[in-house]
């Protein structure tokens, strides 16, 4: 039957998922709350391609990527596949215009080469007008791969890969057991972009604590600039309470930033990016500033201003702004001039007992829903 992983990146949501691997092959960063307590294993070739297969069909008895709008869902009405998982993938990704294909789950660049070939290639086959394949790799496994290797999934169609730097302080990636060095993330990241692919790496503030903020922004920035990846995308730093990290933070050995300290921490971290034309993203619920978003150098000043006016505020303002944004009613600071928005956010601060001095905690606890 059809397999699909539990995560994506969020610019994947339109994506076909297809499984490669279950779960995660390193498993042992600090931090991360996914794919704890399972085993790893690579999937039969075989299954993946039927799963390939399976949505080929359902996708063909709809009537092709020009079968959409009503008459789709007239044929989705009526359609009783084998495999209902496969229609419901099928119906997903027409929803989404059927122009891009995720490959899950952690490290899908561990698979042989060949066998990741022969995946491409039926992708490419089933679905020619597909216009990316993407997948998420762990730096330590692209910069042991051979430069041929990588160049081959490139023109098989594998034209984006998603790394999850989180940092390149090595103090911050030893005490967080990424498994990886500064070294490493920009050895990879240089090959995938030797290779031809796009590359996104993924920044997250806060991972150093209090102790290694300034390091963490700066070394991170520093192994960014000599990389240029073609999209920076920041993920905020939230502890779950099954995490590692989280037993750390409740014993005092994690000092946990607040939004006002991390806040402080991207603004550092984005005036060191140079000499680079990466696409700053911010989009993550996580993150306080959806605003952070732009391409280098030229966007800077506007991505660094909303940060500027959060830590110009009062303390009664930040927090309006912190619950205000967490719950999807403020996006930017400036909307805190909106007297319904305002009196909205205001309303959800005086029913949870919210103050500036409690805030930094309730934020805490309502991110780690977002995880």
């Amino acid at each position: 039957m059809f397999e699909q992983g539990p995560i994506r990146p969020p610019s994947e949501a339109a994506s076909l998922l297809i499984r490669v691997t279950r779960n995660c092959p390193w498993n042992r960063c600090r931090f991360c709350p996914v794919y704890k307590g399972q085993r790893f294993s690579l999937r039969p070739v075989a299954d993946v391609l039927a799963d390939i297969d399976a949505v080929h069909r359902c996708v063909t008895a709809l009537g092709g990527p020009a079968g959409g709008g009503q008459d789709w869902r007239r044929r989705t009405r009526a359609l009783r596949p084998a495999d209902p998982a496969a229609l419901q993938a099928a119906r997903h990704w027409a929803a989404g215009g059927m122009a891009s294909v995720f490959l899950q789950d952690a490290n899908s660049l561990i698979l042989p080469p060949t066998d990741l070939l022969r995946i491409l290639r039926h992708l490419k086959t089933r679905f020619p007008w597909v216009q990316r394949i993407t997948t998420y790799a762990r730096s330590r496994t692209v910069a042991r791969m051979a430069d041929g290797d990588l160049a081959a999934l490139a023109r098989a169609g594998l034209n984006r890969v998603h790394i999850g730097m989180e940092s390149a302080a090595d103090a911050v990636l030893a005490r967080m057991r990424k498994g990886v060095a500064k070294a490493g993330h920009i050895k990879a990241g240089l090959k995938i972009k030797a290779a031809g692919m796009e590359l996104s790496e993924y920044v997250m503030p806060g991972l150093g604590g209090r102790e290694l903020s300034r390091e963490h922004a700066l070394e991170t920035a520093e192994a960014l600039n000599r990389i240029n990846a073609d999209f920076i995308r920041l993920r905020t730093l939230a502890i779950p309470d099954h995490t590692e990290l989280a037993a750390d933070a409740a014993s005092g050995r994690f000092a946990k930033l607040t939004d006002t300290e991390t806040a402080e921490e991207i603004l550092l971290f984005l005036e060191h990016l140079e000499g680079i034309d990466s696409m700053v993203k911010s989009d993550h619920i996580l993150n306080l500033f959806q605003g952070v978003e732009g391409r280098l150098p030229g966007d800077r000043q506007r991505m660094t201003a909303p940060i500027r006016r959060f830590l110009g505020l009062t303390p009664e303002e930040r927090m309006r702004f912190q619950v205000g944004r967490r719950l999807g009613v403020l996006l930017d600071p400036t909307d805190l001039e909106h007297p319904a928005r305002r009196a909205q956010v205001d309303e959800a601060c005086r029913r949870f007992g919210i103050t500036p001095e409690n805030v930094d905690q309730a934020i805490d606890e309502l991110m780690k829903r977002f995880v």
